[in-house]
């Protein structure tokens, strides 16, 4: 079962990633000055591929990523420095899906950004989620700051106290 559940996870984290790298340089490509024609086949072919492709990829992997945290226990702190380098990822699928809206809304007034640097950023968290991965990393708290590991004496924000 788990091998099945970490196969579907790889599968389906591929193409988000392929997606994550993909779409940046095709929305790069919208110009202004395209021909009509070619923007909508450009608009279309992005919007398509994020909404139909990419996204429920994106949610396929985080789903069953969950999943196989629970069922393997994998609760150690390599594992939470990967969460948030995949909290990294779902910003810039966010950033992406935001940009996919601005191009199609405003034909002509929206000039994309460069595509290196949300690039550059996404391969560096894949890559680092991949030595997190593989290389499972012994992270002590010793090099996290006291005030992250050590009980700060604060009462809690809300009255209720569990039990």
């Amino acid at each position: 079962m788990i091998v099945a559940v970490k196969l579907l996870h790889i599968a389906a984290l591929s193409i988000w990633c392929a997606g994550l790298v993909g779409l940046p340089l095709l929305l790069a490509k919208h110009e202004a000055g395209d021909e009509q024609e070619d923007y909508a086949r450009l608009r279309m072919l992005t919007h398509h591929a994020y909404i139909r492709i990419v996204t429920p990829a994106a949610v396929i992997a985080i789903v069953l990523g969950t999943a196989l945290i629970f069922m393997r226990g994998v609760f150690v702190p390599w594992m939470f420095a990967k969460l948030v380098l995949v909290g990294a990822l779902v910003l810039l699928h966010a950033w992406i899906g935001h940009v996919t809206v601005n191009i199609g809304e405003s034909r002509g007034g929206y000039t994309p950004k460069r595509a290196w640097p949300f690039l550059a950023a996404a391969l560096a968290a894949m890559l680092v989620i991949l030595v997190l991965v593989l290389g499972k990393p012994l992270l002590d708290g010793e090099r996290l700051p006291s005030w992250l590991v050590a009980p700060q004496d604060q009462p809690l924000p809300v009255d209720e106290v569990p039990r």
